[in-house]
């Protein structure tokens, strides 16, 4: 039986219900030894407790898609056939120009949480050496024969740690809360993709390469996005990316943005983190050298010249907001770090939330081949009706209206406003 889905949902609820009723039949028609009585009074409280937990572990998991499957949840999935040494690039001496296209087919996800017209297949990472799935859903704009000759934005989804391809559909209900966003024009008609990043049975990757263990960096930033270009109207240059992430995978927006500016120019990080140890599954967390090779505030200081990224990170205290300040106060133009508290904890909930206002945020952003679907405003030009403040990127205020357009706040950090 599945571990997600109804079935198994419904069985571990007859079970819990079991549980209950069974103490209250036998509890005083057990007969025997006073220890064998309280052994099986014992048994019986223990499955009762036993059966609660494994409910609410069924719903939490339906509900933000942690774990795919059985093998999933008890660490032994492997999606990586080979790990070679790619270079500092993560393209083993390769350009990406010089790739063989990449054909895929796709099919819809028969799963009614994740919401409409959402995609998968599974792709072979010919660079990488990973073979894992990717969720894929387009703008309701893509079909439009209006926009057959456009070519549009892309964010890359990554999820928490455990978290699986569904989690930013079924968890975070991003398709659901943009969509009718995207039809009245406040946030860019922006194609979702949603790869799997926990690729290594129980152990974090941290979307890095490691050679000999796995190349999730090169999997994320070269074949999937890859893939995307050759199968979708997507934009190919880096104006038209944007990572996005929350918890684990905010880290590894942050760190895939500034380590390939090439490849993205927008990262948003919700409760993320800079130093990989916060993780404790984490691959690279655990040396030293990793350690400090890929946290981003090290990637940021170490880079010959300041990336051009856009970045906004979320969160409140050490949940992500910190690790945003810290990372602003580094930054050299043209970084820009923008970072708004948000107040709620380390929970889907908090960040599905704030989906809204943080696709609006990024919509205001767009520049380049990125924002010709807002009207073609000029590279470089951001916000419409905002200037940019500095090349250390004070938060912006909170976008409002047709594509980002802003009204100003005044000067605050609570927990609804942007600080700056």
């Amino acid at each position: 039986m599945s571990l997600t889905g109804t079935p198994f949902f419904v069985t571990a609820i007859v079970l819990a219900v079991i549980a209950v009723v069974l103490p209250f039949l036998l509890w005083s028609r057990l007969r025997g030894p006073a220890i064998v009585r309280g052994a099986i009074r014992l048994g019986m409280v223990g499955f009762a407790q036993i059966t609660a937990m494994l409910v609410v572990f069924v719903a939490v998991n339906n509900a933000n898609s942690l774990y795919s499957g059985w093998d999933d949840l008890l660490g032994r999935e492997d999606h990586v056939d080979s790990a070679l040494d790619l270079g500092p690039d993560g393209l083993g001496g390769r350009r990406i120009a010089d790739l063989p296209k990449v054909k895929q087919t796709f099919k819809p996800v028969d799963d009614p949480a994740v919401g409409s017209r959402v995609v998968s297949t599974q792709l072979v990472g010919r660079v990488s050496g990973v073979k894992a799935d990717v969720y894929v859903w387009l703008p309701p704009q893509y079909d439009d024969p209006a926009y057959r000759d456009k070519k549009f934005p892309v964010v890359e989804l990554f999820s928490g740690f455990p978290g699986t391809p569904k989690s930013w559909f079924a968890g975070m209900h991003v398709s659901e809360q943009l969509e009718p966003l995207m039809r009245e024009g406040k946030v860019a008609p922006f194609i979702l993709v949603s790869p799997r990043t926990k690729l290594l049975g129980d152990q974090d990757p941290g979307c890095s390469n490691v050679t000999g263990r796995i190349n999730t960096a090169t999997w994320l930033s070269v074949d999937v996005r890859k893939m995307i270009t050759d199968n979708f109207r997507a934009v190919e240059t880096p104006d038209g990316w944007a990572a996005a992430g929350f918890s684990a995978g905010g880290h590894c927006a942050a760190k895939l943005t500034l380590a390939h500016p090439d490849r993205y120019r927008y990262a948003i990080s919700m409760s993320g983190y800079n130093d990989p140890a916060a993780e404790r599954s984490s691959i690279t967390g655990k040396d030293p050298q990793l350690r400090h090779a890929n946290n981003p505030m090290t990637i940021l200081k170490e880079a010959k010249t300041p990336p051009r990224v856009t970045m906004l990170f979320t969160g409140d205290g050490g949940d992500g907001y910190q690790q945003g300040v810290d990372l602003r106060a580094v930054a050299k133009p043209p970084t820009r770090i923008d970072v708004r508290r948000v107040i709620g904890g380390h929970r889907t909930t908090t960040w599905s939330k704030d989906v809204p206002a943080v696709f609006t945020w990024l919509t205001a952003q767009l520049e380049g081949a990125g924002a010709e679907l807002l009207g073609g405003r000029p590279s470089g030009a951001g916000s419409p009706d905002t200037a940019r403040v500095g090349g250390t990127g004070d938060a912006a205020p909170a976008p409002q209206g047709q594509y980002g357009s802003t009204t100003d706040t005044s000067r605050r950090e609570d927990g609804d406003g942007w600080s700056f």
